[in-house]
């Protein structure tokens, strides 16, 4: 095949398929089925110049040109950057404030329980002997809780930290579909967890040291692990609840709205998992480790009401699933 001769024939037919390609959006019935038929005939003249295996430039450059064919032709889109803006700017934070209510709620009525669970615990020294022996109770208090944060390398305890809340949040929000009774168990264990070790530290006099070294990460890896429970019985409610759509319709939307929120915090969690391993065991000052948490979930919190609450009013939908692209086909 003399390659030469064989451009010189077929080169007007490559570049009016290239004009109709930049063009797709805009093309008339005509033009669709023109762009389809060149789209085939230099299929096969890719087909055969790669047969006759003598210019690779040519092959290269014709195969660059189908690619670009096909995508225009079949509908297939690229991934590119917008997409990721879209998520970010968009789809996360307007899930996250559509979520809003049941979220606060979510927060409350954890903390709530927390609150309850340490202040029993902190007043009852019987409750204590109940629920621990004395050695292991003074072991927790002055030694355990605050070495568990140092006692391995940093990027490893991030690592750690990371992939065990990501799995708590991903639970929570999973569990949803199941009327969201598995998550409220979580969120009631997580609770308990939390003030039966305040109630402890507080009745040794450790109750400072406490704070100081949960708030720093705490305020920020509690918000997404509340955001990602409420996501979840949000979900569950649907089940009950479907409202107008059917059953099926609605779980589908929402499914897909609430995978933005466990997409979305794997980065928040990632975050959180940072401070907790450089931070919190770091030697600087309480204030400034927890001031360090308090900004990080300041601009978390700051993020999604602004760009969740611009998404809602210019009425743009979380649902991660884009309207299919338009397959090229004649009126």
């Amino acid at each position: 095949m003399d390659a030469d001769a064989f451009t010189a024939a077929h080169e007007a037919e490559w570049r009016r398929l290239d004009a109709l390609v930049r063009r797709r959006h805009r093309l008339s019935g005509a033009e669709i089925d023109e762009l389809v038929s060149l789209y085939q005939r230099t299929a096969t003249h890719l087909s055969a110049v790669r047969s006759a295996g003598h210019d690779p430039v040519l092959v290269a450059s014709l195969s660059s040109r189908v690619a670009r064919a096909r995508a225009a032709v079949t509908g297939a889109e690229t991934p590119s950057w917008a997409a990721a803006g879209r998520f970010a700017l968009v789809s996360f934070p307007a899930m996250a404030y559509r979520a809003r209510w049941w979220w606060l709620a979510t927060a409350a009525g954890s903390l709530l329980v927390a609150f309850l669970i340490g202040w029993w615990v902190a007043r009852s020294p019987a409750v204590q002997a109940a629920l621990l022996p004395r050695a292991s109770v003074r072991n927790l208090v002055y030694h355990q809780f605050q070495h568990y944060y140092s006692t391995y390398a940093p990027p490893a305890f991030a690592a750690q930290v990371w992939t065990n809340n990501a799995w708590v949040a991903a639970l929570s929000l999973i569990f949803g579909i199941l009327l969201g009774l598995p998550t409220l168990w979580l969120l009631a264990s997580n609770a308990a967890n939390l003030g039966v070790a305040a109630g402890l530290m507080i009745s040794h006099g450790r109750g400072v040291l406490f704070f100081a070294l949960v708030l720093p990460h705490g305020m920020l890896e509690l918000t997404a692990v509340f955001l990602a429970a409420a996501t979840g019985l949000r979900l569950g409610w649907t089940v009950i609840d479907p409202g107008p759509r059917p059953r099926a319709t609605a779980l589908a939307e929402e499914g897909r709205a609430s995978v933005t929120i466990a997409l979305g915090l794997i980065v928040v969690l990632l975050v959180s998992g940072a401070i907790e391993a450089f931070v919190t065991p770091s030697p600087l000052p309480a204030w400034a480790r927890i001031l360090i948490g308090a900004v990080a979930e300041a601009a978390f919190l700051g993020y999604v009401i602004v760009a969740g609450r611009r998404a809602e009013r210019a009425g743009l939908s979380p649902d991660i699933a884009e309207a299919p692209a338009a397959v090229p086909v004649s009126g």
